[in-house]
């Protein structure tokens, strides 16, 4: 049974080998993909500075770029597989209100189409609640049909659209 994981270094081959999967999927790979080499995180030291990075960026101390706020990123692991990842953002930009919200998720391509994205948002609904989040944003592009599926089945209510993006409130507690 999957489950929402802080990222480790057990499912090392299986990272690499979605970092592959996303990079030779027809559509462009999602934001935290596509600067990632999967030849280099296949150095175990190399990985190990990869997941320890994620992990300070939860950190408020963490020196961090401009318009980059503290987030928690979870992996959807099931054993030693890696299905996909979600960050959550501890506050929100401008930026980040009109386009982001405060949880991102990717599935890996392989994994696509199984209900992954509904059980991690749902798992990472009482994360957003511990850090004080309630209730969270969270958009979606207007033809990402299963993204909005997702939002809605975890209780979103859609409260409009900026641009290309549907925004909905969704309860943590």
């Amino acid at each position: 049974m999957p489950e929402l994981m802080p990222p480790a270094i057990t499912v090392h081959e299986s990272f690499v080998a979605a970092v592959r999967e996303f990079h030779t999927h027809p559509e462009p790979p999602p934001w935290f993909v596509a600067s990632l080499n999967a030849d280099g995180l296949s150095d175990p030291g190399a990985f190990n500075r990869y997941v320890t990075r994620l992990l300070d960026e939860s950190l408020e101390s963490t020196p961090r770029p401009e318009g980059f706020v503290p987030s928690t990123t979870l992996w959807w692991i099931d054993g030693q597989e890696f299905l996909g990842r979600l960050a959550i953002r501890h506050r929100l930009t401008p930026a980040l209100e009109d386009a982001g919200g405060h949880i991102g998720y990717d599935v890996r391509p392989t994994a696509r189409n199984r209900g992954h994205a509904t059980a991690m948002l749902r798992a990472a609904l009482p994360v957003a609640c511990r850090l004080g989040i309630d209730p969270v944003l969270l958009t979606c592009d207007d033809t990402n049909e299963f993204s909005r599926r997702a939002i809605e089945r975890n209780g979103g209510r859609f409260i409009g659209r900026r641009g290309v993006k549907q925004r909905f409130l969704v309860p943590t507690r």
